[in-house]
């Protein structure tokens, strides 16, 4: 707020404004409107009626008197400060101001003494009201922020279900009429120990104090979910318990992950909890609810709770007064993502980002965060607030098992070729120049990196090939030449199966690696870019490296002679584009071939 307050004073009688005018001078705090009749200041008013805290007005004037602006005034707001200014000769009329809820009167002729003491008065009355909407206000922001971000639901004293939010709604499948005065057993799984929940109505209900757990529920449709749950019983002044807030994370996800490590891959709790150890240390510093943070609108941090300052090592005092990119990756400063999002907050946009945040100690740890634009009463956004889920474990394991993912793909390449007694670097190379070349054709860092991580699976079709013909030591006659061309065929039977990106990947390549330009390759024959593009790059970068390699039916060819064939082959077998772009960047790759020799 302003320092200075405006008041709309509304007074016919000249002598008595260029008085009121002297007053005024030796009162610092406000800035004065003066209308010569109720009407002017009632269309004044009502251009911003947040504009005048103070009214100031005379009981006798033309067009429209005091009263009547007062009723009018009072239609538009009820919390309208107002001041008369009156002879206080008649009885009736002080009562009718009264009524209207006048509050505070000026005698005439005017004192200026007691007139500054009213405007005084009038004007902390007025900063206390607008403390108090402001303070309303953020609260409500605040509430509708958690609500937002959580799963909410309230109770009463007896465990009925009073509210549920949206996010309470579609996690479980029920509709808000579904669930409002029903016990919140109404999503209870069967699986769940009834001592549990013993034991948290005892802590909320006789002890009064926060429970924290977490909780496995059952949806309409019977399926399962599980949550982070902090219950929190409310009490009024005397103590006595009138309702209880419930608050909720998913983790659902981070029960699958789990469950797909014992399940699939067989580990045992007791490996998986060592998995688990750096969840289990940040479960251990939270209390189970919200890390908070808030900044300026320049982003410069003004608050942190103590579950941020526990998870990033840092204390609020070394926190407070520097920007937040303080603590963000390096990798968000280069996408410009913290300028990204001041933009987006100005126009005052709620936003779902995932953090990842270097702690004191130079560790990782990733939040889920909402950033919520905090407004004022005048709807201008006047600071940030940050709400955050420490989501590291699930990023730590969804990151484990796509490594399990890439070493058992490479494994399984170089398996293909030690059965056909070529080397493991081969595939290295060939993963290598796919890498590149598909850097040079424009496809982007996480594509290219697909193709490197698949590239080495181009030939695991070879495992279903006999070993007479695998290794046979010369040319192949034409029936032994037809069960070769089945590893294609093979390998991609083996691969179609999986959802997993690389595996997917691996089947486009093993299936297409032999394709040609010009349609006359195998297995069906595809031309151009009917192709997928990551079979058109590996077959460059796997003949490339087959003609320069010894073999168990021919000597490695010179580099001249590759290069002549390829010059031969661009638009015939290999895709024009990609072999233009090859041999234009041909030292390129030479470094790579040189770096993994054998």
């Amino acid at each position: 707020m302003k320092n200075n307050l405006n008041i709309l004073y509304a007074e016919d009688d000249k002598s008595v404004i260029s008085f009121i005018k002297v007053i005024l001078k030796k009162i610092e705090s406000v800035d004065v409107t003066f209308v010569n009749n109720g009407e002017e200041a009632l269309e004044l008013y009502k251009k911003d009626i947040n504009n005048y805290p103070i009214l100031i007005t005379d009981m006798i004037m033309p067009v429209m008197d005091g009263f009547e602006l007062i009723e009018n005034i009072k239609k538009l707001n009820k919390e309208q400060i107002i001041i008369m200014a009156t002879a206080m000769e008649n009885r009736k009329d002080l009562i009718r101001a009264i009524e209207l809820r006048v509050n505070f009167f000026i005698e005439k002729p005017i004192n200026p003494k007691k007139f500054k003491k009213i405007i005084d008065e009038a004007v902390e009355l007025a900063k206390k009201n607008t403390d108090n909407k402001l303070s309303q206000l953020l609260l409500t922001q605040y509430k509708d922020t958690i609500d937002d971000s959580a799963i909410v639901s309230k109770a009463d004293k007896t465990g009925k279900i009073t509210f549920v939010n949206d996010k309470f709604c579609k996690i479980s499948g029920y509709t808000r009429e579904e669930l409002i005065g029903k016990p919140h057993n109404i999503v209870r799984h069967p699986d769940v120990d009834s001592s549990i929940f013993e034991y948290m109505w005892f802590t909320i209900k006789e002890l009064k104090q926060t429970w924290y757990g977490e909780v496995k529920n059952r949806k309409k449709d019977g399926t399962s979910y599980w949550v982070h749950a902090t219950i929190r019983p409310i009490v009024d002044m005397d103590g006595n318990i009138v309702e209880y807030i419930g608050i909720r994370n998913d983790i659902t996800q981070q029960q699958k992950i789990k469950e797909y490590f014992e399940d699939q891959l067989q580990i045992s709790t007791k490996q998986f909890d060592g998995a688990l150890n750096l969840s289990k240390q940040y479960e251990v510093c939270m209390d189970k609810t919200n890390a908070i943070l808030r900044t300026d609108t320049n982003s410069i941090i003004t608050y942190v709770n103590d579950k941020f300052c526990k998870i990033s090592g840092y204390k609020s005092s070394e926190l407070i007064g520097l920007k937040c990119s303080k603590v963000r990756d390096k990798s968000h400063i280069d996408n410009n993502d913290c300028e990204n999002l001041e933009e987006k907050l100005k126009n005052k946009e709620i936003i779902q980002i995932l953090f990842k945040n270097i702690s004191k100690d130079g560790k990782l740890f990733y939040m889920d965060t909402i950033v919520y634009p905090i407004e004022d009463i005048d709807g201008n956004v006047i600071e940030h607030l940050q709400l955050m889920h420490d989501i590291t474990p699930v990023v730590e394991l969804n990151k484990e098992i796509e490594d399990t993912q890439r070493e058992v793909v490479f494994t399984m390449g170089a398996i293909g070729e030690t059965r056909s007694k070529e080397t493991g670097n081969h595939v290295k190379r060939v993963a290598e120049y796919s890498y590149l070349l598909a850097i040079l054709a424009g496809l982007d860092e996480e594509e290219a990196q697909l193709i490197k991580l698949a590239s080495p699976m181009h030939d695991i079709g070879k495992v279903g090939i006999p070993d007479a013909i695998l290794n046979k030591p010369g040319r192949l006659d034409k029936d032994e030449f037809e069960i070769m061309k089945t590893h294609s065929q093979i390998g991609y039977d083996m691969l179609k199966g999986s959802t997993r990106p690389i595996l997917k990947a691996s089947s486009h390549i093993a299936l297409e690696h032999h394709e040609r330009w010009d349609g006359k390759g195998y297995p069906n024959g595809s031309s151009g870019e009917d192709i997928h593009i990551y079979g058109r790059i590996t077959a460059i970068c796997d003949v490339f490296d087959a003609l320069g390699s010894d073999r168990c039916y021919k000597k490695a060819w010179d580099l001249e002679k590759i290069l002549k064939l390829f010059k031969v082959e661009k638009g015939q077998q290999f895709d024009p584009k990609l072999m233009q772009l090859f041999l234009d960047n041909l030292d390129q790759f030479l470094i790579i071939r040189d770096k993994y020799a054998n």
